[in-house]
């Protein structure tokens, strides 16, 4: 394939992440409101993909092309991007109930800041596509496309990150009343950046293959910050009604989530 039927693959896989988001809102079809011992094992199950990831993907995979010396400033990078989009996050706080009533301005606003709440996570996707039509790269074929082992294992582990997530947009537009498929469509929206930041990462390390290192240190450091920042917090925001703190829950679904990454350590 060429580069532009590669950044098509990409930026599909990026979607198919933010659509994943909308599942999110889809209980609410058949249920008034979903259970926190589900979203608690739900944000488990994310940390423990994301973190089991990082290391037996991009940070493998990143010292087989590179010594650690540009694994390490990659992966404070990626720290720093996160920092500083809760920075940005932690300034404004958009309520997802305000989406229906947002004029014009407002939802440019909204938009902006969720880019920089989502963008790590499309960049982890896009860099974990960097041995995307590699001779030796370890494949797995999906719709007839060879994509990388590590990026299909990414696009599944930020697509189960983006459930709970959507679903934490879909609750206080419950509240208000609205609709269950403008629920879905707002979820959806709150995640429309991380295809365009798989695309832009999978572009700079499709372009500069000496800093595949770089990339790949960059999505790990991006991908144990939000576990550390937002995941584990989350999680035990949305626990602490429950027994223990939803702590067992939680360390439950990343044990889970961490044994189904043991087979890319594997390949």
């Amino acid at each position: 394939m060429g580069l532009a039927a590669d950044l098509a693959v990409v930026f599909v896989a990026g979607l198919v992440t933010a659509l994943a988001t909308g599942v999110g809102a889809l209980p609410f079809f058949l249920v008034e409101e979903f259970d926190d011992r589900w979203n608690v094992a739900l944000w488990g199950l994310a940390s423990g993909i994301m973190v089991a990831a990082s290391l037996f993907g991009p940070v493998r995979e990143g010292l087989a092309y590179g010594d650690a010396w540009l694994l390490a400033p990659g992966a404070l990078a990626g720290v720093a991007l996160v920092a500083a989009g809760h920075a940005v996050v932690d300034g404004v706080d958009p309520d997802p109930g305000e989406y229906e009533r947002a004029d014009f301005r407002k939802l440019v606003l909204i938009l902006g800041v969720l880019t920089v709440h989502s963008f790590p996570e499309g960049v982890a996707v896009g860099v974990s596509f960097a041995e995307l039509g590699f001779a030796d790269a370890e494949t797995v074929t999906v719709a007839g496309v060879a994509l990388p082992v590590l990026a299909a294992f990414m696009t599944v582990a930020i697509s189960i990150h983006n459930v709970p997530e959507g679903v934490a947009v879909a609750i206080p537009l419950r509240s208000l009343g609205v609709g269950e498929w403008r629920m879905v469509w707002w979820a959806v929206f709150s995640s429309l950046p991380q295809p365009v930041g798989a695309v832009l990462a999978f572009a700079f390390v499709s372009l500069a293959r000496g800093l595949l290192p770089l990339g790949f240190g960059f999505a790990a450091g991006a991908m144990v910050s939000l576990v550390a920042t937002e995941f584990v917090p989350e999680a035990l925001e949305r626990g602490r009604d429950l027994s223990g703190g939803g702590r067992r829950e939680f360390v439950a679904g990343a044990l889970v989530g961490a044994l189904a990454m043991v087979p890319l350590a594997l390949v």
